[in-house]
């Protein structure tokens, strides 16, 4: 299984915890879960990065519901898929 499919599994069993650190990101880009959700389960691996001792980790670029485009950093670990953090690249003027 493909490493963007394993991670939208997690996604849909709800087997994964948002960090601290993307809650408070959420916040400050006025981004929802479920935001988070769909740009997990529609968007991309943009980027693999893998020289962090945590383990690799996995930027995954997607369109929120109304249509901004975010990033969702995230990495797997044994209580399920961790996202570590959330932004938001375009903000509405």
């Amino acid at each position: 299984m493909a490493t963007i499919d394993q991670i939208r599994q997690k996604v849909r069993d709800r087997d994964y915890y948002l960090s601290s650190h993307a809650e408070d990101e959420m916040v400050d880009d006025c981004l929802e879960r479920q935001d988070v959700e769909q740009a997990i389960l529609r968007g991309r691996i943009e980027k693999i990065m893998t020289h962090d001792i945590r383990g690799t980790r996995y930027r995954i670029d997607g369109l929120t519901q109304d249509g901004r485009l975010i990033h969702v950093i995230c990495r797997f670990r044994d209580e399920g898929s961790l996202i570590i953090t959330v932004y938001a690249l375009m903000e509405d003027t």
